[in-house]
């Protein structure tokens, strides 16, 4: 494809702008905090990456708009979620809003206070270390501060649908 085939951003048309970064392909993760209030808080976000080994930094990202906002912003602590393939419908619970999101849900909690999910391929415990305003997000960055790594196969997210992972058949012969 030639620089000549490539659109302008459809401004007016989220739906396409969803469509167009829908292809890339993420992992799903939950995140957790304390409120203020003593409320535990949890969402799924697919928008976590790595930023730093030295220090080891990861970010995610929040709308503007989400209920959690404020709890997010005033948190100290948050965990962060890897999710194992099995684990849609934990991912599906914790994006439909609710007043206890944890319930029936098995859980424990650091001696922060922040509840941590039982049976997650990986959990960060990170400390707020920075954030940024940008569009319609804020890009919270956290460090890691302890962690816990089970290992197995990803959740992944890709053009609004889960889906799983396979060795590359490249790989397997």
């Amino acid at each position: 494809m030639s620089a000549n085939h490539l659109q302008p951003v459809p401004a007016d048309d989220r739906r396409a702008l969803r469509s167009l970064l829908g292809q890339f392909a993420t992992g799903v993760t939950i995140v957790t905090t304390r409120a203020a209030d003593g409320r535990k808080v949890g969402l799924t976000a697919n928008s976590f990456t790595s930023v730093s080994l030295d220090p080891p930094l990861v970010l995610w990202c929040l709308g503007n708009n989400a209920p959690s906002m404020r709890d997010f912003l005033t948190a100290e602590h948050f965990a962060i979620h890897v999710l194992a393939e099995e684990q849609n419908s934990l991912s599906q619970h914790f994006a439909t809003p609710s007043a206890d999101k944890f319930a029936g849900v098995a859980h424990g909690e650091t001696t922060e206070g922040v509840p941590v999910l039982h049976g997650t391929l990986a959990t960060l415990l990170c400390r707020q270390h920075d954030r940024v305003e940008a569009g319609d997000h804020v890009i919270f960055i956290g460090r890691i501060e302890r962690f816990d790594l089970a290992g197995g196969a990803p959740l992944l997210f890709h053009a609004g649908q889960y889906r799983s992972s396979a060795p590359h058949p490249a790989r397997a012969a």
